[in-house]
């Protein structure tokens, strides 16, 4: 089902909407933060949302164009610098130096180190996996990697995926890590501002590739026995997809994906289907030249919500702690045009409507729930900064 979100100013005027707080209520979010583990810096405002009274606390900064991020089992905090750099934020509020053993990037434009996730064997194995954009051959391409964390450094690191092929420019690389129950792992790419090669089954731009840990090829996989098709791809016909996660009630995969001049997109990929780009868009080209509605093209799968104008989704979680009630089992998408959390309301698995908008005040790359329950997002700024989303009692 596609759901067209109107341009409502009184609405979006409404969410952003912010309060500061004073007395009582900053003695109350100052409390919380410290039985949290990671002091905070400063608190830099309060919202109010539908989960009530929120403190936006600031618990490390310094980071440049910070992109993902990944809770360790102690509670420290894994993040990615887009320039190349793995940190560790400690319990104490510290950040380790870089991390050694991370691969060479490619740096440029939208290019860099980008998402990292933790093995679901984490505890018994130590490793981590790393997506990144690689400088190869003909230029740059997405890949993945893991290696094993062991006092601080990433030891043994190997890439297990490369796309294929590697073009140059310094757009459009996703992406996003996400693991399954069933033992694979999703890496969403995007389509290097290639346009038309994400039509094209005989490379991996603008797919979604489903993987074994080791990155061998799950037998499974939707063109395994299709000769003139990688064996890789789940998903085809994606733009560039930043954002991803698993609903935890039907395992299935959802991604928001960014659009041209309009059209971003939220999808829940399937084995196989092709979601349209470039052919179909809910959006313009960005020099104004029209591209016809995915409703024109019923063979294409069309997209659960599309926003207009767009948010720039990147990262993405379903809220499953106790801290947010109004918020339990709804997706939370970071923006950074937005410059907030997009909710998403979910019954029975499926996307309903965009219900609230939580303005941040600035471009949200990354989302996490914390192990106390709590919501923690990265500021993408070249101070970028995590912050902390904390209820005030």
């Amino acid at each position: 089902m596609h759901t067209h979100l109107p341009r409502t100013g009184a609405r979006l005027a409404l969410a952003a909407t912010t309060a500061l707080v004073a007395g009582a209520l900053a003695a109350s979010a100052q409390e919380t933060s410290e039985t949290s583990g990671f002091p905070t810096i400063e608190e830099v405002e309060t919202i109010a949302t539908d989960a009530g009274q929120i403190a936006i606390e600031r618990i490390a900064e310094g980071l440049v164009h910070p992109w993902g991020m990944a809770f360790l089992p102690d509670g420290r905090l894994l993040v990615t610098e887009r320039p190349g750099r793995l940190r560790i934020l400690a319990s104490d509020g510290t950040l380790s130096d870089p991390v050694e053993g991370v691969p060479d990037v490619f740096a440029q434009g939208q290019g860099g180190l980008l998402d990292v996730a933790l093995d679901p064997d984490f505890a018994e194995n130590d490793l981590i996996y790393l997506s990144f954009a690689e400088p190869r051959d003909g230029g740059a391409a997405t890949a993945l990697g893991r290696g094993r964390l062991i006092d601080g450094r990433l030891e043994g690191f190997e890439t297990i995926f490369r796309q294929e092929p590697a073009t140059s420019g310094e757009n459009h690389f996703g992406s996003r890590i996400v693991f399954t129950p069933d033992g694979h792992v999703f890496l969403a790419m995007a389509e290097r501002f290639e346009f038309d090669p994400a039509q094209d089954l005989s490379n991996t731009l603008g797919a979604i590739v489903r993987l074994n840990p080791d990155g061998s090829i799950p037998q499974d996989n939707p063109f395994v026995d299709d000769e003139d098709a990688d064996d890789a791809i789940w998903s085809y016909g994606h733009r560039n997809i930043q954002a991803a996660a698993l609903h935890p009630d039907t395992g299935a995969l959802w991604v928001a994906e960014m659009g041209p001049e309009g059209g971003d997109e939220l999808n829940q990929p399937q084995a196989g289907r092709n979601y349209g780009w470039p052919v179909v868009s809910w959006g313009r080209h960005y020099d104004g030249e029209d591209i016809p509605d995915p409703a024109t093209r019923p063979d294409f799968a069309d997209a659960a919500l599309e926003w207009t104008p767009v948010i720039a989704p990147s990262g993405m979680i379903f809220y499953g702690g106790d801290v947010y009630e109004a918020w339990r089992g709804d997706a939370l998408i970071g923006g950074l045009v937005s410059q907030g959390l997009v909710r998403v309301d979910f019954e029975g698995g499926e996307a309903l409507e965009e219900a609230e908008r939580i303005p941040l005040g600035t471009r949200i790359r990354d989302v996490a729930q914390g192990p106390d329950g709590r919501v923690f997002v990265l500021s993408d700024r070249e101070d970028g900064a995590v912050l902390r989303l904390s209820p005030v009692e």
